[in-house]
């Protein structure tokens, strides 16, 4: 077992000295993507209580105001910004693949794949530019 253990260190090390380390100013595609579906979403939700007299206000602009810090934090390629919005995309996953198994016709199945197609690849983009941002010391 210990033998394993081992091989997957080495991998691990050998995967690490492959990433390239951020040069000042650069920020990896994938975090460009998040930064701008970050912003697009928080200005939809600010549109939706403006034009909705029936919204939830308060719950409405305080995941307006997450996503939209969540934006301006990747966008200047911030670890923190980045772990959060994977926080989010992790439970889009999941309610995504919640409702393809509840979905009560084919327009429900094709929505739910789309956004797990999405969210996912998105997902997994982010954890190598995550490495490669890697967190600062305190």
């Amino acid at each position: 077992m210990s033998r394993g253990y081992a091989r997957a260190r080495e991998r691990d090390e050998a995967v690490r000295a492959s990433l390239e380390p951020l040069r000042p100013g650069e920020r990896p595609g994938a975090v460009t993507v998040a930064a701008i579906a970050a912003a697009l979403l928080g200005l939809l939700l600010v549109a939706q209580v403006l034009l909705d007299d029936d919204a939830d206000v308060r719950g409405l602009l305080i995941f307006a105001v997450v996503m939209l810090v969540a934006a301006a934090g990747m966008w200047k390629a911030k670890y923190w910004a980045v772990l959060g919005f994977q926080f989010f995309l992790g439970l889009t996953l999941v309610f995504a693949a919640v409702s393809l198994m509840f979905a009560g016709n084919v327009l429900g199945v094709v929505y739910s794949l789309a956004i797990l197609a999405g969210a996912g690849v998105l997902f997994w983009k982010l954890v190598r530019a995550m490495a490669r941002i890697q967190m600062p010391k305190r």
